[in-house]
């Protein structure tokens, strides 16, 4: 995650560190109580706007709803301006992914007050549930989640050609049935709508809105149903094949307060990505 500590050097740098710890990290029993009365307050404030979209339950309890949901809002607010304080680069963090999820998850509220309905918005604050899986993982699931990344990125070649094959082969077939479909079938009228059907009936999802009605449509579609069950595998064997060759390795939820990398070795003094010191303000204090 994109967090970074604060300087060792300015007058409130011990501070800066303490809260960084409770906020950002979940190696120690304050970070992970902080990140459960986290979690409860984004689950209870996606589930409030969740009950304000019914129009039943709004009609009932719209003050209390309403009341919730700036409680909820002010709350994340401090939070926010707590992250961009305790942090050595608070533009940084502000322009990080999940520092513009934190602001987006509070904007919505304010604009309510001139743009009616805005608060709907505030269901982004799901994405959050991202940063505060990190006290259920500790270091087996952030192990996991790097083998994953890992496996991802080494196979991306292997998915780009896969799916460059897939695109051929709707072209394809969405052409041939557009062909054999077109005079006598309106859901093949031109290749696009082909195209759409070939997209359909490769990923067996089968809508069943465009169907074939001639014989050679449906031996077309037949062969097309047979060619996607036999593709649907690929990527999951080539994203195991690559998670097997993966060398896990334990690793803390600690970020290096320079590059801003997690996944360190939990005794590790320093990063391994580029060299700096992992505790400055305990360094400075022996």
């Amino acid at each position: 995650m994109s967090e970074e500590r604060a300087h060792p050097e300015s007058p409130n740098a011990e501070l800066k560190e303490r809260i960084h710890r409770i906020i950002f990290e979940a190696d120690t029993p304050a970070g992970k109580l902080f990140d459960v009365v986290l979690l409860v307050a984004i689950l209870a404030s996606v589930l409030a706007v969740a009950l304000e979209s019914v129009h039943e339950i709004d009609a009932e309890y719209h003050a209390a709803l309403a009341f919730a949901e700036w409680c909820f809002t002010i709350l994340f607010t401090i939070e926010y301006v707590l992250r961009l304080y305790c942090v050595r680069r608070p533009v940084a963090y502000a322009r990080s992914f999940f520092g513009i999820v934190d602001l987006l998850s509070i904007l919505p509220t304010y604009l309510s007050v001139l743009i009616p309905g805005a608060q709907s918005m505030l269901v982004i604050r799901a994405l959050r549930l991202l940063r505060v899986f990190r006290i259920f993982k500790l270091v087996r699931m952030l192990r996991e989640a790097r083998a994953l990344r890992s496996a991802l990125l080494a196979s991306r070649a292997k998915i780009g050609v896969f799916l460059s094959t897939v695109l051929i082969i709707v072209v394809i077939m969405g052409t041939a049935m557009h062909l054999v479909e077109g005079g006598e079938n309106e859901g093949f009228d031109s290749i696009p709508q082909s195209m759409y059907w070939a997209i359909v009936t490769m990923t067996t999802v089968g809508y069943g809105d465009t169907t074939p009605v001639t014989v050679f449509g449906k031996t077309l579609a037949a062969l097309m149903m047979i060619l996607g069950y036999s593709l649907i595998i690929v990527p999951t064997g080539i994203l195991s094949a690559e998670l097997t060759r993966h060398d896990r390795i334990d690793a803390s939820s600690r970020s290096c307060p320079s590059c801003l990398a997690e996944g360190h070795d939990p005794a590790a003094k320093f990063c391994k990505y580029c060299g700096s010191d992992l505790n400055p303000v305990e360094d400075n204090g022996s």
